[in-house]
């Protein structure tokens, strides 16, 4: 397949688009702190799940607010990585 100049240069200009779109999208960022607390929720809310529910209704209100918890942790996580925060790995 023979190329045009025509050819050479729509390529260049896609090949330049593509770069500066992908520059433009923060990369995900370590949330190495923020991933290790919610795993500490989850296992929090695992074991809450397997407790007795003889508890006066406080088990379910904990677990209630664990899974607030790891939502809020989560929507933390996904903002710092659609707007480029965090920090590095821990030294």
């Amino acid at each position: 397949m023979k190329l045009t100049r025509r050819d050479v240069a729509a390529l260049a200009g896609s090949s330049a688009i593509a770069a500066s779109l992908a520059s433009v999208s923060p990369a995900a960022a370590y949330q190495g702190n923020m991933e290790r607390a919610l795993g500490a929720l989850q296992d929090a809310f695992g074991s809450l799940q397997a407790a007795t529910p003889n508890k006066g209704g406080h088990r379910e209100r904990a677990m209630d607010l664990i899974q607030r918890a790891i939502a809020q942790v989560q929507e933390g996580i996904d903002f710092a990585n659609a707007n480029g925060g965090g920090g590095g790995p821990p030294y």
